[in-house]
């Protein structure tokens, strides 16, 4: 039922003259739903004070409230033609009313850690573009449709969402950078195995699938969790800063659909805070991230940083380094290019990493696990504290060309993060000592030296000169046939 009403809102948006990609579908279906939601999460904390002989304060006012403007019913439940808009009507009073009201919540909120402000955040940075308001009505209709209750029905809708973001993610080169294959999310998350009461990062959260990961990682035995548990996951455990609109918006909504209420998601440009400036209270002990690289950063920017370059990838893992705390653990993924760029940045990056963390582990990844991106990666997993003595290289190689209809799966990840356990020696697998590294450039390459060799390709001199030979005789095998005859 949940894959036909998305799929039916998604076809309604083609038709509208508003919509004209999957990243406007995923952002206007977004704001609908999130009013849907918030709609059915007043109702339950209204429920919850009322058994309690308590009066619930409702956060949006009466007018502004989901079965006011978006759906009044009559008793029988239906939709009262006579009060709901339509229409023009509908489109001005989102446009004018509803989503200025919506956007004063941030400027009205306590702290940055509320619902409140998070929905002035939301509307704040989104706009309306359905133009039609008899689209919007057909939208929101499909939308009153979907449960938000119970945990299955967030599952499965979460589990859709993904799925959206997934696609949005194959729509094209913008859409690429909100989506990392979930399998390699899940085997990174094994491999660091983060714990209840540490706290977890992600700089450049995207649509927040690293957040959303560690959340189901950690909820695995949720009937073993005690109430404190549950409230330390909701509400101390999971931190992500995202620059760009849409991205803030779709990861807000997909950690809500996994079930954590107020994410601590801060609109912000990560890299436009000074490194200098982070305080062990700002630190973490989890990081998990998958950093946009090939950027351009401005000088003003890149003052913010020890080693100054214009790569954004180069300048997260600064970043990052500086927000673990002492002991704590990282996975980031990176273009395989860091481990032996030659440009001082590069090299003055590896030795800090080298020196100031353990890299105990680097994941090669194959090309095309990212769909759109044209670039090989790496993972990096490091842990602050200790300098670098060892490490362990994996190169996936998972037998087949990866595409679209060929993506990563959880099966391809399931020997690497079995074997990261005990970093044992392979056909995929192999060593580094720190001390065989030439310090001069601090060249990590991936360089397998226990794959099988393969029968080297001739040079186009052996080539020509077998040709010449097999000419030279096969012209006296004519001559000598002549003499026959």
């Amino acid at each position: 039922m949940f894959e036909q009403t998305f799929k039916n809102i998604d076809d309604i948006l083609y038709k509208d003259s508003g919509a004209d990609s999957e990243l406007d579908y995923i952002g206007q279906t977004s704001w609908v739903m999130f009013l849907r939601y918030l709609d059915d999460l007043e109702q339950d904390k209204a429920d919850h004070a009322e058994l309690q002989g308590k009066e619930y304060k409702y956060i949006i006012d009466e007018e502004y409230r989901w079965p006011v403007w978006a759906m009044p019913k009559t008793p029988d439940g239906k939709l009262d033609h006579h009060k709901a808009m339509t229409g023009p009507d509908l489109v001005q009073f989102v446009d004018l009313k509803l989503f200025p009201y919506l956007a004063g919540f941030k400027q009205r909120a306590d702290n940055a850690q509320t619902i409140e402000y998070k929905i002035g955040e939301i509307f704040s940075e989104l706009k309306n573009k359905i133009q039609s308001g008899y689209n919007l009505r057909e939208i929101i209709e499909l939308a009153d449709e979907l449960p938000f209750r119970s945990t299955t029905d967030k599952h499965e809708l979460s589990h859709l969402y993904e799925t959206k973001i997934k696609n949005m993610g194959n729509a094209g080169r913008n859409g690429g950078q909100y989506y990392t294959p979930r399998p390699l999310i899940r085997a990174m998350i094994e491999v660091i195995a983060p714990k209840i009461g540490e706290r977890i990062y992600d700089g450049a959260v995207g649509s927040a699938g690293f957040l959303c990961e560690a959340f189901e990682y950690l909820m695995r035995d949720r009937e073993k969790l005690s109430t404190s548990d549950l409230k330390t996951l909701q509400e101390s455990t999971f931190y992500g800063k995202e620059k760009k609109n849409l991205a803030y918006v779709i990861g807000v909504m997909n950690m809500i659909l996994h079930g954590i209420e107020a994410p601590n998601i801060i609109h912000t440009n990560t890299l436009s805070e000074n490194i200098r400036d982070i305080q062990e209270k700002d630190r973490y002990n989890v990081i998990l991230a998958n950093p946009p690289f090939g950027g351009k950063e401005r000088p003003e920017v890149q003052q913010n940083f020890d080693i100054k370059t214009g790569e954004t990838a180069f300048l997260f893992l600064q970043h990052f380094i500086k927000s673990l705390k002492a002991g704590g653990r990282a996975a980031i993924v990176i273009k395989n290019t860091f481990l032996s760029n030659a440009d001082n940045a590069a090299v003055s990056l590896r030795k800090l990493l080298l020196e100031s963390c353990n890299l105990h582990t680097v994941l090669d990844m194959p090309g095309g696990t990212f769909l759109g991106a044209g670039v090989k990666t790496v993972v990096l997993f490091f842990a602050k504290g200790e300098p670098t003595q060892s490490i362990w290289y994996y190169q996936l190689e998972p037998g087949r060309n990866m595409g679209k209809t060929n993506s990563l799966n959880d099966a391809d990840m399931v020997e690497f993060t079995t074997l990261q356990k005990t970093k044992p020696e392979s056909e995929k697998s192999w060593r580094i000592k720190i001390a065989d590294i030439q310090t001069h450039n601090y060249d990590l390459s991936v360089k397998n030296p226990n794959k099988p060799e393969e029968e080297a390709l001739r040079s186009p001199q052996d080539i020509l000169e077998e040709i010449q030979a097999l000419d030279t005789e096969t012209n006296d095998i004519l001559q000598a046939i002549k003499e026959l005859l």
